[in-house]
Order: C-alpha cells, then structure tokens, then sequence
C-alpha cells in the first residue's frame, strides 16, 4: 500500500499540500486529477524521494521499485532496442558480472536473478513495446540520436514500461504520442500487475484505464471509486451539497444576527441575545467552492462562403520532390468536421499543412476558394510566441489595424481577463499559451480550423470548453488528435491516412481502436486498415454464406494442428531451458572446478535460451494468424 498522512508542503508562500491523507492499495491503477498548478507533479516527486515534504509520511514497502516518467529524452549511439533494455540497470549490471564473475555462490545467484527475471526474453519484450508505441522493426535499429525529441520521449517510456516497477508513476504520458499509440498504451496499462498512479488530461483514458481518482483540491487528497465520469458526478454533488449547505448557514446566521440586534440591549432578552452571539461566533462559515478551473472560449463564426471550400483531385503531396501521400482526392465543405486518424509519420500533419496553405501539392488539380479564410493551429507555434511580449502585443502584431479594444475582446473570447492579457506570454500556462494561440488562428474569422493536437496542455475541463467552442463553431474543421473524447464529440466523419493514402473510415473509434487492438501483425494490420476504409459486402445468400463459413472454419485444422504442435515445443524448451538455469544457479557445479563443464553448460543454456525466444515468437505468429482466420471465417 502506498499511505500518505499528514502531508503539508509550501512553496514560498504557497501552500500546495496541508495534512493531506491518502492511501492507495496495492495492484490498484489510480487517476490524479486536480487543476493546473495544484501540485500533482510535485507529490510525484515527493513520492519518489527527490522532493522533501514539510512535514507528514509517504510510506510504501521497501521491496517496491518505484518508476517514473521523465522528462529528459533519452540519447546515445545505442540503438532503440538496446536503449529500452539499457533502463533495466539491475539487467545490465547482472549481464555484465555474468561475464566476469568467479565465486561459484555469485555466479548461481547471477543466473537465478536473470532467470527470474526472464532475460532471455529482454530483446523480444522491449521490441515489442517499441513497436506498440508507432517504431517499425527497421527503426528499432537506428541510432537513439538519429530521432526527434518527441519521438525519443516515446523510448523513455517504453524504457519506463520495459522496467515493470511495482509501482508505476505516470506523468501526461499521451502528450507525445498519436492516437494509435496511446490505445496501445490504454491495453497495456489495463493489463499492467503493478500499482499506478497516473497524472492525465485525457478523459477517456482516465475511464478506460483507472478504477479510482485520486483528486487534488484544496490542498487536501481525497480518493474516489470507479473512472473520471464517475467521479466528476461525485463532485459536482458534493460542490451542490456544500452550496446547499452554504445558503442555509447563512439563512440561520441572518437569523440569530437580527434577534441579537433587536434584543441585545433590552434587559428581559439579554442574556438570551449573549447566547445566541455566542452561538454564532462558534458557527464557522463555509468556504465558497466552484469547480476547478473553468474556462470557457469561442471561435468567431465566419461569413457564408460558396461551396465547396476545397476541391482536390488526384494530388501528390510531399517533401524535396518526394511524395508522402498520392492519389489524394476529396472535398470539403463549410459545416464538415472531419478527424484525421492514422499512426505519426503517415502524412496527417502533410495533409493539414497543405490545407494551411504551407505546403504546395507536387501534382495534382487543387480548386481553393479564392476568399477562403484558414486558421492554423500547431503545438510547435508555442516555440514561435514572443514569451517578453503579452497576449494583447502579439495579437496587435497581427491584427494590426484593430483597435485596442477590438483585441481585448476577442482576447476575452479566449478567457483572457484585462490583466492575464497584459501579462508577460513568458509567464503563462501551458493551457494559457494554447488558448493565445487559438486566439491567434482565429482573429481574422476563418472559415475552416485546422487543429493538429490541440489538447497537449490542456486540462479537462479546458478540453471540455474546446469541445464546445468547436462544436459552436459554424465553419468547417478538420483536427488531429490522440485524445479518443475529443475526436467523438467533435467530428462526424473520419479519414484515414495510412499507406500513402487519404481515404474515408466508415466504421467508428471503437471499430478503429478494435482493429488497433487486434493481435495481428503490421503488415496485417494495414491491410486490415485498408480493407475497413473501403469495405465491400457481397449479396450472398445467407445460407451459402453459412456453407462458404463452414469450409473456411474447416480449412483451418491444418493451422489449428501447427499452433498445436509450436505450442507444445515452447512447453518442452521451457521446461529444458528451466533445468539448465537449475543446473547453473547450483553451487556445487562451480565448486567441482571444471571451468570446461562450466562453460558448456553455459552455452547450452544460452542456445536454449535463443531458441525458446524464436520458438514462442513462431507460436504467437501462428496464434494471431490463427485468431485473424477465425474471426473473418466467423464473420463469413
């Protein structure tokens, strides 16, 4: 369990934590939620030791190995694979002491901890969380350098994930991901054995994932059962209750204060007013409380415009002469709101850039209207912000023609008070730098928004007030997002870019996080993406479709018998390469000298080691193919 009581830690002034209590059982997977700034990092790394409290106790059983997100990307000439394994440091060091060890009582406690630690199957594990976080099998290779910051975040955290600690800290670990990844992450974590708390914006995965919220308010830590919806009615009720009981403390405090006034200075109620004042004066008040952090922001609606605002044709679109996408061809009109999917590196942000008019098209037939206004949002233009100029300097920069109070207008829109709009761009939130700039893209009206991951600091209730202002919005949007939610409530088509392609989705997020999800492997997985974008339903009578399903279930033995047969030579390797790690990790076997008995041993564990991890390898490649036979011969 980890227990938290009497907490209380001040920064300055500031109190963020103040005798906060909380206990977390163990295998429980926890949600922390609380508005920005309250201290949610903070109390992670109080937990991790490098922060001292004031006062109070953070316990937790000495046999945890505790993990945590970080925010320093790892680098190195190492490739991707090695530098996961590279996290585990009680590995390292114990591969690199099997090396050199010589005390026969060292070297058997060597081998029984890579044993238990399952070290044959190090490589297999960490490319496999490689290739769930978006890297193909060819990237896992490269250079850790050879890759972007964003992109060597994600080997932090399949680093982290790779080291399986017992308790599992996770700091916004969406913020650099693509949607692909982060349903990944939500079945990973779903299937996770260890205890997590995890600090998240992301509706939907704080109700997919968790099965408790731990709330910061008020400096004090209160937990609640079930996901983020729940516990979001659970405040709300008690906000109510605590209003309810507000307004009737005060009826009764109006009510005691006038006989006191009346009667306080006639000798027949004296003693009655004195008791009465006494009473109030023992009658603490209770604080007002509203919920955390509301904002709420619009985007001005644009004049009607011809359709169609875009008309595209057979486009190539690219970089240097090389195309990203081809055979590009769609339309799009004032009231459509589409969401892009498919995995980073795809072309999404190419497509989006095109239709911000940052990217011309290599070839192909491009109508644009001519009096078509865009607003462009990216997270990479917080970087491009003047952080010593205040919101209203940047937008006077670019609207500068508007008056004065025509920018602190709009500037209010985006819930910009007079004085955070005078403020130092440098000095605001994550949050606030995002909402500039939304501010930003939309100062001159346009008719269509152009969101690439918006959400990235943005908290829930913010990301509730996008939702709104989007779906307020009477022109066009098109949006890429890897928070599930927010593509639901604001888009009513889906494209899907993938495979050099732009194409129409027809399923949903559910049918797309199914598809995701499907133990299948990549080459598979495309094809099935590419069939659910243009699917095609023969009219086959039901009953042939009944026969035609029997004779492919039937035509499955010969694969049922091959998942048999690999399932069976797993079992056998594992109980041969369980006999030889015995046979290494007994003392005496290094206490007779024969180094040369030793060292066979040695490598014939090693081979049985190699040949098990190819062997289960084989297996789960035939199992998925199994399961993808079977799931289409079910669906006839």
């Amino acid at each position: 369990m980890l227990r938290i009581e009497g907490l209380t830690y001040r920064i300055g002034p500031r109190t963020l934590f103040e005798n906060a209590d909380a206990a977390i059982n163990e295998g429980h997977r926890v949600g922390f939620v609380g508005r920005n700034g309250a201290g949610k990092t903070t109390l992670l790394n109080m937990i991790m030791g490098s922060i001292i409290p004031d006062t109070g106790v953070i316990d937790y059983p000495s046999r945890w190995r505790i993990g945590i997100t970080r925010q320093e990307a790892p680098s190195g000439t190492q490739n991707l694979v090695e530098t996961v394994m590279s996290a585990d440091r009680e590995l390292v060091k114990l591969n690199k002491e099997a090396e050199t060890a010589a005390d026969p009582n060292r070297i058997a406690e060597i081998h029984t901890r890579l044993h238990e630690k399952e070290a044959h199957k190090a490589h297999s594990r960490a490319s496999r969380m490689l290739s769930g976080l978006g890297f193909s099998e060819a990237e896992m290779q490269r250079p850790c350098d050879e890759f972007s910051g964003g992109w060597r975040m994600r080997v932090a955290l399949a680093g982290l994930l790779f080291t399986q600690p017992d308790l599992l800290l996770l700091d916004e670990p969406t913020n650099h991901l693509d949607l692909e990844a982060c349903l990944w992450l939500e079945e990973y974590l779903k299937r996770y054995q260890g205890t997590i708390l995890i600090v998240s914006h992301d509706r939907g995965l704080l109700n997919r994932v968790v099965n408790q919220i731990l709330h910061l308010d008020d400096t004090k830590l209160k937990l609640y059962s079930g996901g983020y919806d729940r516990f979001e009615v659970s405040f709300r009720a008690q906000l109510e209750r605590i209003a309810s009981e507000r307004s009737r403390q005060e009826a009764q405090r109006a009510h005691i204060q006038k006989f006191v006034d009346k009667f306080r200075y006639k000798a027949t109620k004296a003693r009655q007013a004195q008791s009465r004042l006494k009473m109030l004066e023992r009658m603490e008040p209770l604080p007002e409380r509203s919920e955390d952090g509301s904002v709420a922001f619009t985007f001005p609606n644009p004049k009607p415009l011809a359709p169609p605002l875009y008309s595209i044709n057979d486009a190539s679109i690219g970089y240097d002469g090389t195309a990203v996408l081809n055979k590009v061809s769609f339309r799009l009109d004032l009231d459509d709101r589409v969401a892009l999917l498919g995995a980073n590196g795809n072309g999404k942000s190419t497509l989006i850039k095109l239709l911000a008019g940052r990217l011309e098209a290599m070839s192909g037939h491009i109508v644009r209207s001519g009096k078509l206004r865009v607003g462009y949002f990216a997270q990479h233009q917080t970087d491009e912000l003047d952080f010593n100029a205040t919101p209203l300097t940047e937008l006077a920069r670019r609207r500068p023609k508007d008056l004065d109070v025509k920018l602190r207008s709009h500037l209010g829109r985006f819930g910009f008070s007079q004085q955070r709009a005078e403020t130092r761009t440098g000095d605001l939130s994550g949050g606030e730098k995002a909402r500039l700039l939304f501010a930003m893209m939309s100062s001159d009206e346009p008719h269509i928004l152009l969101l690439d991951e918006p959400t990235n600091h943005l908290d829930v209730v913010a990301r509730e007030a996008l939702v709104q202002a989007i779906n307020a919005f009477e022109g066009a949007v098109v949006i890429v997002s890897h928070d599930p939610h927010v593509i639901e409530l604001t888009a009513d088509r889906l494209w899907l870019v993938d495979q050099g392609t732009v194409t129409p989705y027809d399923g949903d997020l559910d049918d797309y996080r199914k598809l995701l999800t499907k133990p299948v492997k990549n080459s598979e997985k495309q094809k099935q993406s590419r069939e659910s974008a243009t699917p095609v339903v023969p009219e086959i009578p039901k009953k042939e479709q009944r026969r035609l399903a029997a004779e492919r279930r039937n035509a499955l033995a010969p694969l049922r018998k091959r998942v048999k047969r690999a399932e069976d030579k797993v079992t056998k390797l594992t109980a041969e390469t369980e006999r030889l790690q015995t046979a290494l990790a007994d003392p005496e076997l290094y206490e007779k000298g024969d180094g040369e008995a030793v060292k066979s041993l040695q490598v014939e564990a090693g081979y049985a080691a190699k040949t098990l991890a190819d062997a289960e390898e084989a297996w789960l490649e035939l199992q998925e193919e199994l399961e993808t036979a079977e799931a289409k011969a079910a669906a006839g």
